[in-house]
């Protein structure tokens, strides 16, 4: 995508090292982060500089690529993905990218493993935005024809949390219809949730569609029911991290009750999924570990106040204990269908298993 008219990776090789956009200064602050060893990778993951599944798998990738630098051998590799993993533990495409990695370096000699690490992670940066693109083509079509039913009107678009580019290398998951659509002249307007506690559709999503010249709004969190109800609505999208085989959905906390209220209003409830996204190792979302994180990230919030300075603020009572899930399921039954880079299926095991019969289960 574009920043200040320059075509822009979410990463990129810098040198001696490798550049992330440090996710946790935006919208108000756009900065390059540079990750020099493995240790900052992980921690990069671990504090959500870099955050999307698609995105997480690629710096974990690289991360590895940084270790074999320092020490190639069997060991030392093992032990630094085993770290790399244990940063985010829902994001499926963490483990298999840190599992595709090794799968390259184990045949050779070590003398040889931090070139084609570098190599390996290289490709799995290129083949997401190839997937990327394509789930952009293939969600196009859904619009085009909402479009179509609605001439002289606006698609209005619901998405939650951050599903576009920043959340990738490129182009996006769920936002990737939108940019599509608006690139082909479609006329699209997108509802933008805040996505407590993190705020990533406030302060990322809001700032992706801002740079790119689409109409949004920013909503609180809540109020995507009664937008729905009022027939404004014409289709909900959303990303994922891990979609188990049976089509349950493992997404940002607060996408279950999204689903829930586009059932109960026939609103069409998509989910952008990747191939490398879906798990078809799992039979159901009961199985997809659910990462806990940090109270203070409920209790406190990091925003620019009136002066210009970023300041953190405490929200809730000093006594108050707060919990964290930062994600939640959606049952299958709930998903109208999937939108991948191999095309659109309907929600459900045997939907996928269209797309993707060599991989199921």
């Amino acid at each position: 995508m574009l920043i200040d008219g320059q075509p822009t990776r979410a990463i990129r090789v810098d040198a001696d090292a490798v550049a992330i956009i440090d996710q946790t200064l935006l919208p108000h602050t756009f900065a390059w982060h540079r990750l020099r060893d493995e240790p900052d990778a992980a921690e990069a993951i671990q504090r959500m500089r870099v955050r999307g599944a698609p995105l997480i798998g690629a710096t974990a990738a690289y991360g590895l690529a940084l270790a074999a630098r320092v020490d190639a051998g069997d060991a030392a590799l093992a032990a630094a993905a085993e770290r790399l993993a244990a940063t985010r533990p829902t994001a499926v495409n963490l483990r298999w990218a840190l599992q595709r990695v090794l799968a390259r370096l184990r045949p050779l000699a070590p003398a040889q493993r931090a070139a084609a690490a570098w190599d390996e992670a290289a490709a799995i940066c290129d083949e997401d935005v190839a997937q990327n693109q394509a789930i952009g083509r293939h969600g196009l079509e859904l619009l085009r024809a909402i479009a179509a039913r609605r001439p002289g009107q606006p698609v209005n678009v619901l998405t939650h949390c951050n599903a576009g580019w920043l959340a990738t290398v490129d182009w996006g998951t769920a936002l990737a219809p939108v940019y599509a659509a608006a690139d082909a002249g479609i006329a699209v307007h997108v509802w933008v949730d805040e996505t407590r506690p993190r705020n990533q559709g406030a302060s990322l999503t809001a700032w992706e569609l801002d740079r790119h010249g689409i109409a949004h709004h920013v909503i609180v969190d809540n109020a995507g029911g009664h937008l729905m109800q009022r027939g404004r609505v014409d289709v909900c999208i959303v990303g994922t991290d891990r979609v188990a085989a049976n089509g349950d959905v493992a997404n940002k906390i607060g996408t279950y009750l999204k689903a829930l209220a586009a059932h109960d209003n026939g609103v069409p409830f998509y989910v952008a999924a990747p191939g490398p996204s879906i798990d078809f190792r799992l039979a159901s979302g009961a199985d997809i570990p659910i990462e806990e994180r940090a109270a203070d990230e409920v209790t406190h919030i990091v925003g620019l106040a009136d002066d210009g300075v970023s300041t953190r603020v405490r929200l809730t009572p000093a006594a108050s204990h707060a919990a964290n899930p930062a994600f939640d399921v959606t049952p299958a039954r709930l998903v109208t269908g999937f939108i991948t880079e191999r095309g659109v299926c309907a929600g459900g095991e045997a939907g996928l298993g269209g797309l993707y019969p060599e991989r199921m289960r």
